[in-house]
């Protein structure tokens, strides 16, 4: 490792103008989980770590006229003890719960888990059913995209130098949606994704069919994707076990996994079509939930 120097930014102000100074020579320190592992075994070590670690600004979890704001600083921790997204998502807080030990998800951030950009984070496939946002700050100002459009490949995002992830956003019209995330690991804790899988949907009561179903999927493709022909055939049907099983064959057919040493292309393309079907199966079972508790 060379040395390198450590700037602390005293506010986002401050981050983003050391941002802009210190351009592609700059890397964020944030929660570090991924960043101290990576300066190990760089080849191309920074020249500066801002340290952003510290900006309040960024934490907060709060729901304004436009939608949830999800603070890029706010930690796994965070999102699984917070009273409003435990309410209104808990497929956030399953896709958080799944995230690492209790050490790594104590410090780790979700706006780093994004930007590190993994294709089985845990965080994305959950996000992008919900159609999240996200807020990206440099000195030329604030500039807001689909989540989706931050992942270019593995490890690689939309990001220029100098900018800054600031926070997500989960559209209003989206608040309290049905959503479910599944995972499948080698182990049942602290386990990358073979697959991983974010489903959502509105429920039209009167007409008794699906609305608006979102279904993503990651760990089989270079970045996390949606499945626009699953979620085409579920959109206006009545729900059943049979659509959500034909959901999960469709979804399969669109991955475009690998085969590597921990699972063969065929094997999460079952996992798809298994884990979609439960995600969907989930997703309804809290629809109903939701529905009881408001009658009652």
């Amino acid at each position: 490792m060379k040395a390198f120097g450590y700037v602390s930014a005293k506010d986002l102000e401050h981050a983003i103008a050391l941002l802009g100074e210190h351009g592609a020579r700059a890397k964020i320190l944030a929660g570090g989980t991924d960043l101290l592992v990576e300066l190990k075994h760089a080849v191309h070590n920074p020249e500066v770590i801002v340290d952003v670690s510290r900006l309040h600004e960024l934490k907060t979890i709060a729901v304004a006229d436009d939608g949830l704001h999800i603070g890029a600083l706010v930690t796994h921790s965070d999102i699984m003890n917070s009273p409003v997204i435990r309410d209104m998502f808990p497929a956030l807080v399953a896709a958080a719960h799944s995230i690492g030990a209790m050490q790594t998800r104590n410090l780790g951030t979700l706006g780093g888990n994004l930007v590190t950009c993994v294709p089985s984070m845990d965080s994305g496939p959950a996000l992008i059913a919900l159609d999240a946002s996200v807020t990206v700050a440099s000195t030329e100002g604030q500039r807001r995209m689909p989540l989706f459009e931050l992942f270019v490949g593995p490890r690689k995002t939309s990001l220029k130098p100098g900018d800054l992830l600031v926070d997500i956003i989960i559209p209003k019209e989206n608040l309290g949606k049905p959503a479910a995330f599944e995972k499948f690991g080698l182990r049942k804790g602290q386990a990358l994704a073979l697959v991983n899988v974010g489903a959502s949907f509105w429920i039209d009561r009167e007409k008794s069919v699906l609305v608006a179903p979102r279904i993503a999927l990651g760990a089989v493709a270079p970045t996390v994707m949606r499945a626009p022909k699953a979620e085409a055939f579920l959109d206006g049907c009545k729900i059943s076990a049979e659509v959500m099983a034909e959901a999960g064959r469709i979804a399969a057919m669109e991955a475009k996994p690998i085969s590597d040493f921990r699972a063969s292309a065929d094997y999460r393309r079952d996992l798809v079509a298994v884990l979609v079907k439960r995600a969907l199966a989930n997703a309804q079972a809290r629809a109903t939930a939701k529905e009881k508790e408001l009658v009652a």
